[in-house]
């Protein structure tokens, strides 16, 4: 008899979402993840787990230079975006090469900053 995956619903759910959403709401998720990607390091700095702690700092910063590449450059927020993105991601690597949580943090800090500004952005434009 074969198992069926426990998770197979939820990740059924997660792609219609993705496949759904906005490009606003696909930046959303975006910074969503990489909130969740640098939590899950710190936790595993915490752990002493190194290996995971690596692979979650690599899939944090995977997704910024992700949001890095999708930049336009005609705007000067833009520019503004892409040195911003730059020290995140040259953080994350001392981070990473340290285990530091105090890095961690204040990336994390960033991020969550981004991630809300986002947001209101969206809820303002969604009014209009």
């Amino acid at each position: 008899m074969a198992m069926r995956n426990p998770y197979a619903g939820l990740n059924q759910y997660k792609q219609n979402n993705i496949i759904q959403a906005s490009r606003e709401g696909l930046t959303l998720m975006l910074f969503n993840g990489i909130i969740k990607f640098i939590s899950q390091a710190k936790i595993h700095v915490d752990n002493k787990s190194i290996e995971n702690a690596h692979n979650a700092i690599i899939r944090a910063d995977d997704i910024i230079i992700e949001l890095n590449s999708t930049l336009d450059m005609q705007y000067d927020i833009s520019k503004n975006l892409r040195s911003l993105y730059f020290y995140m991601s040259k953080r994350l690597a001392d981070a990473n090469m340290r285990k530091d949580k105090e890095i961690l943090d204040e990336v994390l800090e960033l991020v969550t900053e981004l991630r809300d500004t986002w947001k209101e952005a969206m809820e303002i434009a969604n009014k209009k």
